[in-house]
């Protein structure tokens, strides 16, 4: 795949794929959007409507996906299939090694970085914010699990959403330790000017 097109549309590929019907029947743009928003948000990105179909744009034009027009109602919708071109281009970046590792690009660690600009009380509401959050998206995560159940054809989607629910564990688990950190630190009270 040319080096134009961004990760995205490989999961975009991928996601035309995930079940029999979507690879032959197609999907319009605003399905890709909903099985983002139901797969990719947990571990990835969930792109916009207008990114998906600036990449779809982008993949048709390479000939890795290809479109049919149809009426529905008073709509015309576009309906994206996968190619074969497009088919061996996923499969080639599936199998290629990286070395990649994941950035750690984390607003609340940021925030706690600057804590003492904040105070011990903010701090502690931000932390508490945080874990709220971190249990609602588990539960949404949760379900997403659930309804993948043991069905061999969604046995690596339901390995990738068991790893993220390891993953919000693992961060509730790191705020409790802050927490235990933090509140057994005297107030480092306002910064200090240091010297070189």
């Amino acid at each position: 795949m040319p080096p134009t097109v961004s990760t995205t549309a490989y999961a975009l590929l991928g996601l035309l794929m995930l079940d029999p019907e979507s690879s032959t029947v197609g999907m319009t743009g605003y399905e890709l959007k909903q099985r983002a928003d139901r797969t990719l948000r947990f571990y990835w990105t969930s792109p916009a409507m207008s990114q998906i179909y600036t990449e779809l744009d982008r993949l048709d034009e390479h000939g890795h996906v290809s479109s049919t027009e149809a009426q529905e109602g008073k709509r015309t919708t576009r309906r994206f299939t996968i190619t074969a071109t497009g088919r061996a281009a996923l499969n080639d970046w599936l199998l290629e090694s990286t070395d990649e590792l994941p950035v750690l690009k984390h607003p609340i660690a940021m925030r706690l970085m600057l804590g003492s600009l904040m105070g011990p009380e903010a701090v502690e509401a931000m932390l508490t914010t945080y874990v709220d959050r971190l249990a609602e998206r588990r539960a949404e995560l949760q379900e997403v699990r659930d309804r993948l159940g043991d069905i061999e054809q969604f046995r690596f989607p339901a390995r990738v959403a068991e790893w993220g629910l390891s993953f919000y564990d693992n961060e509730a688990d790191i705020v409790a330790r802050l927490r235990k950190d933090i509140s057994g630190s005297p107030d480092a009270g306002p910064p200090r000017t240091r010297r070189a």
